[in-house]
């Protein structure tokens, strides 16, 4: 009876924490808000009308008609957007492991130094990413020139052209891992100042030299930050535009309209008004960095990341 009698008097408890939660969210809704409208309207309405362009086509004599699938089916066979993509995968295969290794060797020497030189060396190693791309990109070519450039003054006659067809792959190498590797030693970094000290003192006691540390126990325990900056510079690497549309004009013809995938889009849609294609192309391009970036991630998985 007692059960009986007191169940009623929690009923109005109940509804009151009920509402409270309500409003709390509600509250929590009215905050989120303002980005919701921004990420709907500038990401998600032109990506649906995007879409919607790739599945028509449009021509002086037919005019706009439903193609359905046929402008993906195009652009899979089309050989400058295929070469654009072997081209960025080339590039990351390389790419990648270099600027993961200058930043991971960055990251575990500025671990090990604990005086004021530790901060201007972060500063420094991290401000090229500061610099706006097409700002760093239009340095480089400066540097690149052999007209005006200081490798004209060094060598003379016979001073390298690094945009040149021979060299244009490892010219665009230095400029993209000059702007990353210091974004991607800051997140490694921050991963090893999140270590516990004493396991590195544990480690001292049983006999592990600074080699040692850094092999055995650095470099695995922030796995997790490496496998980040690996799926960062993948998603970026084959999306690559920038640094070779602002070097072009620089480059005597080496960056061609297809150069890559994006860059051949945007040329299509912006230089010869193929909206609809290019559209198809700009998906077709992201289904390979979602497929890419999905088969990386169920791998490292299976081999145990802690990611």
């Amino acid at each position: 009876m007692a059960d009986v009698a007191t169940a009623p008097a929690t009923k109005p408890a109940t509804r009151k924490r009920t509402a409270r939660e309500r409003q709390h969210s509600r509250t929590g809704w009215l905050f989120v808000a303002p980005f919701g409208v921004v990420f709907v309207v500038f990401l998600v309405t032109p990506l649906v009308y995007a879409f919607y362009l790739s599945l028509f086509s449009k021509g002086l004599a037919t005019g706009t008609a439903f193609a359905g699938v046929n402008n993906y089916i195009r652009a899979f066979t089309d050989p400058s957007f295929l070469k654009g993509v072997w081209f960025v995968v080339r590039f990351s295969i390389v790419l990648i492991p270099v600027q993961m290794l200058v930043s991971l060797a960055a990251a575990l020497v500025l671990d090990n130094l604990t005086n004021r030189f530790a901060r201007f060396a972060r500063l420094m190693i991290f401000l090229p990413y500061a610099v706006p791309a097409v700002i760093g990109a239009l340095m480089w070519g400066f540097l690149y020139s052999p007209s005006f450039g200081p490798l004209e003054q060094l060598f003379g006659a016979d001073a390298p052209f690094l945009l040149s067809p021979d060299n244009i792959f490892y010219g665009l190498m230095n400029v993209v891992t000059w702007q990353w590797a210091g974004y991607y030693m800051i997140i490694i970094y921050a991963a090893l100042r999140g270590i516990d000290p004493t396991i590195y003192e544990a480690a001292k006691i049983d006999g592990a030299n600074a080699w040692q540390v850094a092999l055995r126990i650095k470099i695995p325990m922030v796995r997790s930050a490496l496998v980040l900056i690996l799926v960062f510079a993948l998603i970026g690497t084959l999306q690559f535009f920038t640094e070779p549309q602002v070097l072009g004009p620089v480059a005597n013809g080496t960056i061609t309209p297809d150069f890559t995938p994006n860059i051949y889009a945007f040329n299509l849609a912006f230089k010869y008004a193929q909206f609809n294609y290019a559209s198809a192309i700009s998906f077709s391009l992201g289904a390979i960095v979602f497929v890419g970036v999905y088969i990386f991630l169920f791998v490292t998985r299976k081999r145990g990341s802690v990611l």
